[in-house]
């Protein structure tokens, strides 16, 4: 198998490209530029040399096509994407790289015939509205999607789109919505703040998360194994799947992250906001049509995310520019919300 992991230098497809390569595959990541800072986290060098690099914007549609002809992609996951803070500044630019980007794979794919055989794309829990929206219970994929941001209303579109190609040219996808990813490589993102407090408290410096409420923590290495499996599994069709981890409060995140380290409890606090986007939402559907996807508890998942956390610490590479950071400009990539 010979993947094409568009913005594949992101912390989702740093993990993605650990699992293809792990299972064997040939990994292509076609991104703006090079940068392996976030593979060098998981990988080894000798891996990472295997790792090809191939230069090109999402919305390049001849440049994309090109890459999937050359390289004989037989397979396509696609996480290019600017992020919600940019998409709320300049809708514009999210548009064109979060929906015309998404175009562009689906007719790179079209262009190809037969060669590429399933696309699996990043979508979002934010294309769910706020909490109170819903009835109690865990929300299926088909729940009414109510987003509050410019992100979530391009997710969606996205998402409707897939389903046309799969409708007209008999091209398979499958969408997948995350919610709070956590683990090393977590650093851009509002749900990017347990992953640093858990670095901050390993460093013995004081971490303020700021918000609160419920939320969905599901550990990177699942969340990288979801897509590959959602990749490889017989399947054929055009749908969007919530995925799911351990659902719990921000304190019972608190309460696992001190059981672990027991210094947060006095270093790492929590704010007292609940994101606006549903939590509870169930992946009876994706367990269905794909299979049962892995789930690590939340203490083990913290656990391995310290380990590598002081791995990296104890060699001299952990950056730790991210705890005290500005905000960064755009990125194409995909780890919100």
């Amino acid at each position: 198998m010979r993947f094409l992991l568009t913005g594949g230098y992101g912390f989702i497809g740093a993990w993605i490209a650990r699992t293809l390569l792990a299972d064997g595959a040939e990994v292509f990541v076609y991104d703006l530029r090079e940068d392996s800072r976030r593979l060098r986290l998981v990988l080894a060098e000798e891996q990472i040399a295997r790792v090809t690099f191939v230069r090109g914007d999402v919305t390049d549609l001849p440049t994309l096509t090109a890459a999937l002809k050359t390289h004989a992609i037989t397979h396509v996951i696609h996480l290019a994407g600017l992020q919600v803070p940019t998409c709320r500044v300049d809708p514009l630019l999210g548009a064109k790289v979060n929906v015309l980007g998404t175009l562009a794979v689906f007719e790179a794919v079209k262009a190809c015939g037969q060669q590429v055989q399933r696309v699996v794309y990043a979508s979002s829990a934010a294309v769910f509205g706020a909490p109170d929206k819903y009835p109690p219970g865990s929300q299926p994929d088909d729940a009414p999607l109510s987003p509050s941001t410019h992100y979530g209303i391009f997710k969606i579109c996205n998402e409707g789109n897939a389903r046309v190609y799969f409708q007209d040219h008999g091209i398979s996808s499958v969408g997948l919505r995350p919610w709070t990813v956590y683990g090393p490589g977590r650093d851009l993102g509002m749900t990017s703040e347990p992953t640093k407090a858990i670095k901050a408290c390993l460093l013995g410096r004081p971490y303020a998360i700021g918000f609160g409420g419920t939320t969905d923590f599901q550990y990177v290495h699942d969340t990288a194994r979801a897509f590959v499996l959602s990749a490889t599994r017989p399947y054929a069709g055009a749908k969007s799947y919530n995925l799911r981890g351990d659902v719990v409060t921000m304190k019972q995140f608190h309460a696992a992250l001190t059981e672990v380290l027991p210094a947060a409890a006095t270093l790492v606090t929590t704010g007292t906001t609940q994101i606006a986007i549903a939590y509870d939402l169930s992946d009876d559907g994706i367990t269905r049509d794909l299979g049962p996807m892995p789930k690590t508890p939340l203490v083990a998942g913290v656990r391995e995310t310290v380990e590598i956390f002081a791995r990296l610490h104890a060699e001299g590479r952990l950056d730790t520019s991210d705890l005290t950071a500005p905000a960064s400009p755009p990125v194409v990539t995909t780890d919100e919300p």
